[in-house]
């Protein structure tokens, strides 16, 4: 048992170095497609594209009624009220409940507009989610680039770290032989630890670019990861005008501007809709319930009455009699309370809270027509001209900026692709100098200051060259964000 703990124990650690030794590699797409799905500013600015969209859903409800419900219930003391020394009220304690259902509609020409008013801001909040995304991909990229650039920059010291080490190999067979100098070993182990610094602080640069990557894409990085580079330099197909056109067709910014000009003008005919008249609809439907707690009450009330109504009747029948008209005694003699009247009544009480009797509905139709407003509607009409032809003007200058971004990056564009082969051509001949350097040091045709001079010249060369290509692909880059959409 315990061989076998000891081999899943090795087995685990072995497994575990052997992630560690295979860091994961990350493409510039797959970080895209992280940055969009994490990135909390890109995440914040979608929000905008759900209020308009809840806005356009209020626009569609203002063409169907309105409605709400009551429900409610009473308690009154049985306490009599004097008004003018007359009693009003009962003597028995009351509990009641009512409810209510309301409908109501209102239409005028502002509906329509407000309607297709938020229609365009839904394009516009949709072009502003996609501007996010360009913006987005364009701060990514250029990150991205970034730690490419700086981790081929540390690349490259680490060669150079070798080459220097190769130098002092060089410095010491020459003092060995008798064709060197002490000195020449000393400068070589001085250019040596200067490189390591400039090595050290070169592989720092790159894992703090890889570090800001990780911040822009909005996730933690999960540990070593090793960034596909991007070395593919070739000739732009673009023609100017093809990347015009394509920009005034799919620049979301541009859309945003020109989806913000079309609301401002539906804002127009809204506010011309408060000249013309406004159709108001409503119904009303209820009940309510009434119920003494006191049923004894009602009973005494209704036998009251009912004996009231008999000694009424025996009146009238006398004066019948006297008259010598038929008597009607059999009739009053019927009038009689009985037990179960004032069951009757007792069940006839028992309405509470839900046995509704009906209130009389209520329909109205209203058609109102604005006179006067004390200049407001004015005020209102003008100030919605005054943003609709600003929106205009918005759009007319987006479009210009447009236009020189598109041109001042295509030409940008144009200059990094001849510099990348110049500098291409720069890097080759460094290198064979610095060869042919490093063989007449060695024969001791040339002192090790030459070398060192041709060493520099390499570094200086391969430095240029790297910039070049990022710089490459940065203003590929930023065609793609004035244009507006990817391009490769």
């Amino acid at each position: 048992m315990r061989n076998l703990l000891t081999a899943l124990v090795v087995s685990g650690v072995a497994a575990s170095a052997a992630a560690q030794a295979a860091p994961a590699t990350l493409t510039l797409d797959d970080a895209i497609g992280i940055a969009k799905k994490n990135n909390p500013v890109y995440q914040q600015q979608l929000s905008g594209r759900t209020r308009a969209t809840l806005a356009l859903r209020s626009a569609y409800g203002a063409f169907m009624p309105g409605a709400d419900a009551s429900f409610g219930t009473g308690y009154r003391q049985g306490k009599q009220e004097f008004f003018g020394g007359v009693a009003f009220g009962a003597t028995s304690d009351i509990i009641s409940s009512n409810w209510g259902l309301n409908f109501n509609a209102r239409m005028s020409a502002s509906t329509v507009t407000e309607l297709r008013r938020a229609r365009a801001n839904v394009d516009a909040a949709e072009a502003d989610v996609a501007a996010a995304e360009v913006g987005l991909r364009a701060g990514v990229v250029t990150q991205f680039l970034s730690a490419l650039q700086s981790q081929a920059n540390a690349a490259l010291q680490d060669s150079l770290l070798t080459k220097v080490r190769l130098d002092l190999d060089l410095a010491k067979a020459r003092v060995e032989v008798g064709s060197g100098t002490s000195l020449d070993v000393k400068r070589a182990e001085v250019a040596i630890g200067q490189q390591q610094v400039i090595a050290l602080r070169a592989r720092n640069t790159a894992e703090v670019d890889q570090l800001k990557l990780f911040q822009q894409l909005g996730v933690a990085r999960p540990g070593p990861v090793e960034l596909v580079p991007l070395t593919t330099v070739t000739s732009p197909s673009f023609e100017l005008n093809q990347l015009l056109d394509i920009a005034r067709k799919s620049n979301p910014t541009l859309q945003g501007f020109q989806s913000r000009q079309t609301a401002a003008a539906h804002l127009v005919q809204s506010a011309r809709g408060a000249y013309t008249p406004t159709v108001s609809l409503g119904a009303q439907l209820g009940g309510y319930t009434t119920q003494y707690k006191n049923a004894d009450f009602l009973v005494a009330q209704a036998q009251g009455q009912m004996l009231s109504s008999q000694a009424s009747c025996f009146t009238t029948d006398s004066l019948r009699r006297g008259a010598g008209l038929s008597s009607i005694g059999a009739k009053c003699n019927a009038m009689t309370w009985t037990p179960a009247a004032a069951q009757a009544v007792r069940d006839a009480n028992k309405t509470f809270p839900f046995d509704f009797t009906s209130s009389p509905y209520n329909l109205a139709l209203t058609v109102s027509l604005p006179l006067f407003d004390k200049f407001g509607r004015e005020q209102r009409l003008q100030e919605a001209q005054i943003a609709r032809d600003n929106a205009r003007y918005d759009v007319r200058r987006q479009e210009l900026q447009l236009a020189a971004d598109v041109t001042a990056t295509w030409t940008s564009l144009q200059a990094a692709y001849r510099t990348v082969g110049l500098q291409e051509q720069n890097a080759a001949a460094a290198q064979e100098a610095l060869t042919l350097a490093q063989a007449r040091y060695r024969v001791g045709v040339s002192s090790f200051v030459e070398l060192v001079q041709a060493r520099n010249d390499y570094e200086r060369a391969s430095t240029d060259r790297i910039a070049a290509i990022y710089d490459y692909h940065r203003a590929w880059a930023a065609l793609e964000n004035a244009v507006g959409r990817p391009l490769r």
